[in-house]
């Protein structure tokens, strides 16, 4: 039975949240679970445009995805780098089928690895993807990831990230889906981190941004990836992946 208050006996109305197709911040997902929840393509699009140009432009670098699920992401970094890979530990019919925490890879493989991990095991990605990579490494975190004293001790205050960039506006997340009509009370960040220099980290704002980012064609499944599709080739079966699964990592 529902307890109602005082205040609701009285007559008076209380506010509801819509929980339909909320992503609370608080979720907590099973060991086994997939934790899927697609990266609405203007969010990554966000780190392309207003955070990574700090840094240099990402034209004619690589970058791997190694959680791409249906590649919602890795279709967008393909829009801007040079060459892409994308790979997952679950069969989605997009990318390599790899556990990138497992598989062994050449120091600096590629020059970035941008990514939106299951959330349990982000701080393992970012610490990995730090030793594979030329230039940097930008996971898309709920923003509660940087509370964690362990997380501090064994990450934040070993390896600082160069930049957190905070959404000022919610990036609705729905699991196994994208979803243009979700809604969400989860605050996102982009943490990125440089592999040259260290400095105080930076805190910066990601404006309103998804009325100019988004396209009409972001909600449609993207198609499997395909060697040299577009002008990117698919560094798993290139013949410039072949040296690169060896021991790093």
């Amino acid at each position: 039975m529902r307890h109602r208050s005082a205040k609701f006996d009285s007559g008076e109305r209380q506010p509801m949240q819509n929980r339909s197709h909320a992503v609370m911040a608080q979720r907590v997902e099973a060991k086994e679970s997939r934790d899927d929840f697609p990266t609405p393509p203007w969010a990554t699009r966000a780190l392309i445009e207003y955070v990574l140009p700090r840094f240099g432009d990402v034209r004619g670098q690589t970058c791997l995805e190694p959680a791409c699920g249906a590649g919602h992401m890795d279709k967008v970094l393909r829009e801007y780098f040079d060459a892409t890979s994308a790979s997952d530990i679950h069969p989605y019919g997009y990318g390599e089928v790899a556990d990138f925490l497992t598989a062994p890879y050449e120091v600096e493989s590629f020059d970035w690895v941008i990514t939106n991990p299951p959330f349990r095991l982000a701080e393992e990605f970012a610490t990995k993807s730090r030793n594979i990579t030329k230039r940097g490494v930008a996971i898309l975190a709920r923003t509660v990831f940087i509370e964690s004293v362990g997380r501090y001790e064994r990450l934040f205050s070993q390896h600082p990230p160069a930049i957190l960039a905070q959404f000022v506006e919610r990036v609705p997340m729905v699991k196994g889906r994208l979803d243009r009509k979700a809604s969400t009370a989860t605050g996102y960040a982009w943490i990125v981190w440089l592999n040259s220099g260290v400095s105080p980290t930076e805190l910066f704002w990601i404006p309103p941004c998804r009325k100019v980012l988004e396209r009409a064609h972001d909600y449609d499944p993207p198609s499997p990836r395909q060697n040299g599709q577009d002008r990117q080739a698919d560094l798993f079966d290139s013949d410039a992946f072949a040296g690169r699964f060896e021991a790093a990592g």
